[in-house]
């Protein structure tokens, strides 16, 4: 038997956290553009959080984007799935099941759009997520008027105007929309391309007014793992204890984060959810946010996954125990990471406390995060994310960062490759192949080949193409990196790892 609203009756609630039963008369608050798993296993998880501590008392309609072929899973389970919650906090293993009823229904745009029209009439709703992937936030040609528009922000729009039809221009009705696609200022971006699209489908002057007046588009930044399905293995056992199936069961890390930027009080009465879980965080200014994700997670990911690969590890957790690699990353984050991004707004204590809690998600035994999928557009990655970190060490220190030469250095080799016959870039070490997925495979072909190795650290850090600055101008940056380098290729990554001494450099 599947999950449903009359299975819940028969559960038990010593082993999964249960709705009671009126929260499926709690009135629809939300609309939410995406079935995606990271919006189910993120936002949705904190409103029905919310709900069960009779916050928010609020539900969400979904809106996907592809007709139900036959039965639908969310009509099936009467919008109910599990959330199975694994991971490490505080360098301690924690579980725990949830089963979550914040989505009251789901509408199929291409099949129905006048039934996502008609949510808009509704008195009750006050917010908009999305999560439409990257490319769903794109400017492109739409009529409003289609049935339904092609892109996501025409959707938005005609869903906005039917609203400001519906209640003939209320200011009152206006919506918060808080977009959660992973680029940088989504909310702006969202609301410029809304705003373009109604002047380019010639919508009037008060139409256009209450869109920017009434209406608040937040920019926000959402971090959790949601591999979502359970292997089957897994998703077979966790049937087996709860009693029932779940076409729907999603797993997500401990570590949650939904930082919202508002500035106007409207935002904090709405998303009144934000009181039920302290991993929302409705502030003025997200960079914070931003910036520690960027460098502590992300940058600390890249400096480190060429060397995690040349020492052997697959996975980030096989190389998260090992002594030498522990020690690596740690030192790495706390000592040269953190306090290059520290500032007035960043305390240090702020990014070691956060750093704290990325080695924990690098722990977590449920999630097998393989260090040649981050190894994907290597050389971007390590430009955008680490060399920001490197002058900023140089800057304030005046010396050169010990750990972030070593990963960089890393990088290098990890990069050395030649071009097959099936056109692709593969680099070897000890005897096996590995696909160099770059747009700069070709560049690093070409120097390996070519150069003696005296001269290819400097070619390399000359780049300033590839890196935006010169860092073989950095002093004693060079010398660090060709040291670092020639101890990997002779002395070898797992070494240098076993003998912590080994993978200093001084250079001044």
């Amino acid at each position: 038997m599947h999950l449903s609203r009359t299975k819940l009756k028969a559960l038990n609630p010593a082993v999964a956290e249960l709705p009671a039963d009126e929260f499926f008369l709690l009135p629809e608050k939300v609309i939410q553009f995406g079935t995606g798993v990271l919006l189910r296993g993120l936002p949705d998880y904190f409103i029905d959080k919310a709900n069960k501590q009779g916050i928010f008392n609020g539900r969400i309609v979904v809106v996907k984007s592809t007709a139900s072929g036959g039965a639908d899973a969310f009509e099936l389970q009467d919008g109910l799935y599990t959330q199975c919650i694994r991971g490490i906090e505080h360098e301690a293993k924690k579980e725990s099941i949830v089963v979550n009823a914040s989505i009251s229904r789901v509408i199929a745009a291409t099949n129905d759009w006048n039934a996502v029209l008609e949510c808009a009439t509704n008195p009750d709703l006050q917010l908009v997520i999305s999560n439409t992937t990257e490319v769903g936030i794109t400017l492109v040609k739409d009529n409003i008027h289609a049935d339904p528009p092609d892109s996501f922000p025409g959707k938005l729009l005609s869903f906005l105007y039917k609203r400001y039809k519906h209640f003939n221009g209320d200011p009152s009705r206006g919506l918060i929309i808080v977009p959660t696609e992973l680029i940088t200022d989504n909310g702006k971006k969202l609301e410029a391309i809304v705003l373009e699209l109604a002047h380019q489908n010639g919508l009037e002057g008060p139409f256009l007014d209450w869109l920017e007046n009434a209406n608040i588009f937040c920019n926000s930044l959402v971090d959790r793992i949601v591999p979502g399905k359970l292997p089957v293995s897994q998703q077979k056992e966790m049937e087996a204890l709860l009693g029932y199936e779940d076409d729907l069961m999603i797993m997500s890390e401990v570590y949650s984060l939904w930082a919202i930027e508002a500035a106007d009080p409207r935002v904090k009465e709405v998303l009144s959810f934000y009181k039920a879980d302290d991993a929302v965080a409705i502030v003025e200014d997200i960079d914070v946010f931003r910036e520690l994700k960027l460098r502590l997670l992300n940058g600390s990911h890249t400096f480190c996954c060429g060397l995690a690969h040349l020492s052997g590890f697959v996975t980030v957790k096989d190389a998260m125990e090992h002594k030498g690699f522990l020690s690596f990353i740690t030192d790495l984050m706390m000592e040269e990471i953190a306090p290059s991004i520290a500032s007035e707004k960043l305390t240090l204590v702020q990014a070691r406390d956060f750093a704290v809690k990325v080695l924990d998600r690098y722990r977590n035994p449920f999630i097998e995060h393989k260090w040649l999928s981050i190894s994907l557009q290597y050389t971007s990655k390590m430009a955008m994310r680490n060399v920001p970190l490197i002058l900023q060490y140089y800057e304030r220190y005046q010396s050169v960062p010990a750990n972030m030469a070593l990963g960089f250095a890393a990088y290098l080799l990890f990069m050395k490759c030649n071009k097959a016959e099936d056109g692709k870039y593969y680099g070897e070490h000890n005897g096996i192949s590995y696909l160099i997925s770059d747009d700069s495979a070709s560049f690093y072909e070409e120097n390996w080949n070519n150069l003696s190795f005296d001269k290819l650290v400097p070619a390399v850090l000359c780049q300033t193409n590839i890196w935006g600055t010169d860092l073989s101008s950095i002093p004693g940056f060079t010398v660090a990196v060709t040291e670092k380098l020639e101890q990997l290729m002779h002395v070898g990554a797992a070494k240098i790892l076993n003998d912590p001494a080994t993978a200093k450099v001084d250079s001044k």
